[in-house]
Order: structure tokens, then C-alpha cells, then sequence
């Protein structure tokens, strides 16, 4: 795999060696590898005008992080301590996401050929190796059978996107706005990762529903509108949806108004459109 990031700007470059030493200093990892967009050098930071609205975009660090879970045990509060202390740096200006792998099923997803890891291992960039783990070499997959696995997978994920939309319609009729929202938010939650898993093969155990928004929009900028962040509103509403997956289940004092359901069905049923554009396109073109 590649070491050389010298084709970032040098403010890129000070970042990632940041974000190194931040991890490091926590955790004994094998691995922080580079890829993506900023791996690859076509990474964005731009913003754009769309009727009387102006969108930001910039794109994220996308970090695959290596563990050996004989030496270092997976625990969520361990790696929830890593991401809060690696996102509230100060010297920080691009967002890193964080995806930890255990170096025992990488190696079985390379021989597989699971081409979200193949491509990584293609267009990754390490940027730290303890030496104790070597990745082998991935067997690739034909066109056709990334073809085959991406409809499979969107298939799959996008009628269960629906199943759960058909829910939240059924508990709002109801008046159930809470339960509403939860099955609103899985809504959410199944079309994103329909996208990311026909877009790269990868679906992270992961329901913030913020940060599946942030990988997407790495795979197609069309999604940046589709919940835009740009009033308040606009972010209550959709802070509202991310939480619902907790707290509207085990919080007796969370609400959601039939107004706020309304909007945040309308920008669904258009993340749905969108969706199966966006992954046809995609699948069209293996």
C-alpha cells in the first residue's frame, strides 16, 4: 500500500499527523490508513447557491483504523473517547470519520474480494504501521459480480427503507408522533445505507444518522439538499430525526410535533427519489 501524502496541501498533511498522534496516544492500533476522496485527490471544499440558499460543502477524512483485538479490546466507550478527543481538537478543521476494523476480519473481507476493501487497499495510504500486520493482497471481483452484489444489496435495502416508511406513515395516521419518528429515522437510516453499500460494499454498524449523511454525500453531492443545514430549523428538525432513534423509544419526555413529522416526511420521500437514482446510475455503470 502507498505512504506518500505529499500530493495534500501542507495544512492537510499537519492534520493528518495530528490525528495520527491523537489516536496513537490513546490506543495501540496496526493500522490508520488514508482513503476516499483526499486519499484518492479529488477531495471538495466548496460551497454553491441554489435558489435563495447558499450550501457548504467540504469533504471528511475517511480513516480506516487497524486493531488486533488479542492486544486491544474493541470497547465503545474506548473509541467514543478517541473520537470526541480527535473531533474537539483544536487544530482540527476537517472532520475525520473513523472506521475500526479488526485486523482478523479484514484480512477474510481482502480474500473475499469485498470491493469496498479492495478499493481500499488499491487507493489507501498508510499513515501508520506498528509492523506487526501485514494486509494481503485482495482478490478482485469482476464487473459482473460487483454488478450482481450492488442490485443484491439495493434490492434489499432500499424495500426495507420502505417497509419502514409505510410504518411511519401508519403510526403517524395514528397519532403516535413518537413512535413515528423512530420508524422515520430507520427510514432514514436503511436508504443511506442503501447508497453506501452500492456505492463502496460497506455498511458501518453505525445510526447517527449525521455521519451515514456524511459518507453519502461523499458518494453522490446531489444528497448535501436533500436535509439541508442551513436555518435553524433546519437543523432542529433533523437533530430531532437523529435522535429519535434513542430517545423516542426510552425518553418519556421526547416530542415531535405532526408540523416537524410533515417536513421531515416530505425531505424522506425525496432522499427516497433520489436514492434509487442515484444507486441505478451507479449499478448502470459497473
Amino acid at each position: 500500500m502507498k505512504t506518500d501524502i505529499s500530493h495534500l496541501p501542507d495544512n492537510k498533511q499537519r492534520e493528518l499527523r495530528l490525528i495520527v498522534e491523537t489516536i496513537t496516544a490513546l490506543v495501540d492500533v496496526e493500522l490508520i490508513v488514508l482513503f476516499g476522496s483526499y486519499a484518492r485527490g479529488n477531495w471538495v471544499e466548496d460551497s454553491y447557491v441554489e435558489g435563495h440558499i447558499t450550501y457548504e460543502y467540504r469533504s471528511d477524512y475517511d480513516l480506516l483504523v487497524v486493531t488486533d483485538l488479542v492486544r486491544t479490546k474493541k470497547s465503545k466507550p474506548l473509541w467514543s473517547k478517541v473520537e470526541q478527543r480527535v473531533h474537539e481538537h483544536p487544530a482540527l478543521k476537517t472532520w475525520p470519520n473513523l472506521i475500526v476494523e479488526d485486523c482478523r476480519p479484514l484480512q477474510k473481507h481482502l480474500q473475499e474480494g469485498h470491493y469496498f476493501y479492495t478499493d481500499l487497499y488499491k487507493e489507501g495510504i498508510v499513515l501508520y504501521d506498528s509492523g506487526r500486520v501485514e494486509l494481503e493482497p485482495p482478490r478482485e471481483l469482476d464487473a459482473k459480480e460487483r454488478k450482481e452484489q450492488a442490485q443484491e444489496d439495493f434490492e434489499f435495502w432500499f424495500n426495507s427503507a420502505d417497509e419502514f416508511f409505510i410504518d411511519f406513515q401508519n403510526a403517524f395516521e395514528r397519532g403516535s408522533y413518537a413512535k413515528a419518528a423512530f420508524e422515520l429515522h430507520q427510514s432514514v437510516e436503511r436508504f443511506y445505507n442503501t447508497v453506501l453499500l452500492v456505492y463502496t460494499g460497506y455498511k458501518a454498524k453505525q445510526h447517527d444518522i449525521e455521519k451515514l449523511r456524511k459518507q453519502v454525500v461523499t458518494c453522490d453531492p446531489r444528497f448535501i439538499p436533500v436535509f439541508p443545514h442551513v436555518t435553524k430549523e433546519d437543523k432542529k428538525r433533523f437533530e430531532l430525526l437523529k435522535k429519535a432513534y434513542i430517545e423516542s423509544r426510552y425518553n418519556k419526555k421526547f416530542k415531535a410535533s405532526r408540523e416537524d413529522l410533515e417536513w421531515l416526511a416530505q425531505r424522506v420521500e425525496h432522499l427516497r427519489s433520489l436514492v434509487e437514482q442515484s444507486c441505478r446510475e451507479r449499478i448502470q455503470s459497473f
